[in-house]
């Protein structure tokens, strides 16, 4: 079998980045490295507009008109705390989809023992999709937020976001787009959506460090982080303005400028969809196997998982490894509780995630040596 790329964890990190990147951060280093918005001099300048340039392409990217709405964070995980902690959640109750990332789940644990806060599922189909006309059982005066991941990073569905917006009403909803990013359209505001959090280093080919998020109605949300901004320093008080109001601290610049590299030379994606659709139909086949996907492909995102009834997750991974250098993740992904509601808990799955640099050839390869050490 031949690949051309053998790594498939691109749910965890992308890989390779597009050679840009590296250019856009090493030109920053060695000719630019200014700091963001705290003097008046060429640098400062110059780091400035590449920071409010990827915002603004950021805002094309998650469908949004008003790119200031949006702030930079490390990651994710510390966007979608800005927005579980920095809501008025207090005796009320959150309504979740039951293939949340534990970047979701911890702070509603921590949360429901310190602010009494309650969480419950919604309404969904085995492969955890959510079925939207079923909320209206599930809702109660008490909502306070709806939290959607929007691609599972465990079985790759995607969620019908407009759709459960339509039955929520005007309770505040968040969405977790750091699994679709870059691979599946984003319309923040065609959808509705009041939050949306991101990241830079999965689908976006993006490096580590970088992420976000958009607030539609900044006046709702406290900030989680309080300190320097660059503005408003006789005051001890964070600014109650965007994006200062949530970007305490000196940012990554460095990463930033690699995020715009990569959100200005995306690649086109190498593999299609029905190819990838006639592989997932074949890997369903395999005797003993149980493929984790959606159950209309359709719904489906480029990741997947397997799981054997008798080749732990861990040995399938390895034996990929050691037979043909393929890199996946094996074991709970961080999501135990879309394992618990996929009934793949408490040993999980090994997961194959695309990039846009994979081939048919290599989902062709991917298929016969799964075959092969599965049967």
């Amino acid at each position: 079998m031949e690949f051309s790329n053998t790594y498939f964890d691109n749910a965890s990190t992308s890989w390779p980045k597009p050679a840009e990147v590296g250019d856009a951060m090493k030109h920053f280093i060695h000719q630019i490295g200014g700091t963001y918005g705290r003097a008046a001099y060429g640098r400062v300048f110059q780091t400035s507009r590449i920071i409010e340039e990827c915002r603004n392409t950021m805002a094309d990217v998650l469908g949004v008109a008003e790119a200031g709405n949006i702030a930079f964070t490390t990651n994710a995980t510390y966007a979608l705390n800005t927005i579980i902690n920095g809501l008025n959640l207090s005796g009320g109750e959150v309504l979740i989809s039951p293939l949340e990332h534990n970047a979701v789940m911890r702070p509603l644990q921590r949360l429901s023992q310190t602010k009494n806060i309650k969480w419950k599922l919604l309404p969904a189909g085995k492969d955890g999709r959510i079925i939207p006309e079923k909320i209206p059982e599930v809702l109660t005066p008490s909502c306070r937020l709806v939290i959607v991941n929007h691609q599972s990073n465990v079985n790759g569905v995607i969620q019908p976001v407009e759709e459960i917006r339509s039955y929520i009403g005007s309770i505040p909803f968040a969405i977790d787009v750091t699994q679709s990013l870059g691979g599946v359209p984003v319309e923040g505001d065609k959808w509705g959506v009041d939050f949306i959090a991101f990241t830079g280093h999965k689908g976006l080919l993006g490096p580590a460090g970088t992420g976000g998020f958009f607030v539609r109605n900044p006046e709702m949300l406290d900030p989680f982080i309080y300190g320097g901004t660059g503005s408003r320093s006789e005051s001890f008080e964070m600014p109650g303005f965007v994006p200062d109001k949530y970007e305490a601290g000196t940012p990554n610049t460095v990463g930033i400028a690699g995020l715009l590299a990569a959100l200005q030379n995306k690649p086109d994606t190498l593999w299609t969809n029905d190819f990838f659709n006639e592989i997932l139909h074949r890997i369903r086949r395999i005797k003993g196997l149980k493929l984790l996907a959606a159950d209309h492909f359709e719904h489906q995102g480029s990741v997947f998982s397997i799981a054997h009834g008798s080749v732990p997750p861990s040995t399938i991974a390895r034996r990929l490894y050691d037979r043909y250098r393929i890199e996946i993740r094996s074991g709970l992904h961080c999501a135990p509780l879309a394992h618990q509601s996929l009934r793949t808990f408490p040993s999980g799955t090994a997961r194959f995630a695309l990039s846009p640099w994979h081939t048919n050839d290599d989902l062709e390869s991917l298929a016969q040596v799964i075959e092969e050490i599965l049967t």
